[in-house]
């Protein structure tokens, strides 16, 4: 955990007093045991770091947020009246599902697209980015979940993320994809659920295998913890519009609550 100072005084050489916070939370007073997270929720970037030294067009791209995820989080946390807890800046600023030190936490280089502002960075620096963005918004989950737990309630975590259909000319077949690593309590269930879902494509551990954990945000607050969790990919080109976000909130909601109603989680 970053140390006890006043938010101002972190976020001071990053983040200007007219910009948002690193996060921001959905339905604080839930008193569901469900946790939504959206890692890559926004595009944003701190005025301070005057677009990365980019093209603004690369903030339309996966590279800078998994599109279509704002919008389907905000959708799930409201069909199951649960807490959800959104990033407000790009994952090309920081990126808050990777360890801080490994080398795609501050990408100099992403997709194939050079990062002018990221590359060289002295530790003063990256320390700076971390304190600003990274430390905040996993604090803020490490909160949430001690007031899940306060009630005597059993933290439930599902991360939401996008891939691109295409990747490296290989056409992705998968709607949505499951990812899992040691805890199966909702995946396994999850998978099968899906899978007796008409016309379309479950990716066990895809396009991604969560068993290499790169990941930051489901291995230390749901592995390590011990918590029941799993992420959840949607291919993006089915969650770039309004109506595609209402269709994938209601079917995931649909087979996530009948698990969550069958699987004792505790």
């Amino acid at each position: 955990m970053i140390p006890s100072l006043p938010h101002d005084l972190i976020t001071q050489s990053l983040i200007s007093s007219d910009e948002p916070e690193p996060w921001e939370t959905l339905n604080p007073d839930s008193t569901s045991p469900l946790l939504f997270l959206c890692d890559h929720a926004n595009n944003r970037v701190p005025k301070s770091l005057d677009h990365l030294g980019l093209d603004l067009s690369v903030f339309g791209k996966h590279v800078a947020y998994d599109i279509g995820c704002e919008k389907l989080t905000r959708l799930l946390a409201e069909r199951f009246d649960a807490t959800a807890l959104l990033a407000h800046y790009s994952r090309l600023v920081i990126d808050l599902n990777r360890h801080p030190g490994d080398g795609s936490s501050i990408p100099e280089i992403s997709d194939t697209i050079q990062i002018p502002a990221n590359h060289a960075l002295t530790p003063e620096a990256i320390k700076t980015r971390e304190d600003a963005l990274f430390w905040p918004y996993h604090n803020q989950i490490e909160h949430l979940l001690q007031t899940i737990q306060a009630r005597g309630q059993t933290p439930v975590l599902c991360a939401i993320h996008s891939f691109t259909p295409v990747f490296k000319e290989y056409q992705r077949p998968w709607h949505i994809g499951v990812l899992w690593d040691r805890d199966q309590r909702l995946s396994t269930p999850l998978l099968e659920s899906l899978r007796a879902e008409p016309n379309i494509c479950v990716g066990d551990n895809e396009p991604y295998h969560a068993r290499n954990p790169v990941g930051y945000t489901m291995d230390i607050h749901g592995e390590h913890n011990g918590y029941p969790h799993v992420l959840l990919e949607i291919r993006q080109d089915l969650i770039g519009h309004d109506e595609g976000v209402a269709e994938w909130a209601r079917l995931i909601h649909r087979h996530l609550k009948q698990v969550l109603a069958k699987v004792d989680l505790a």
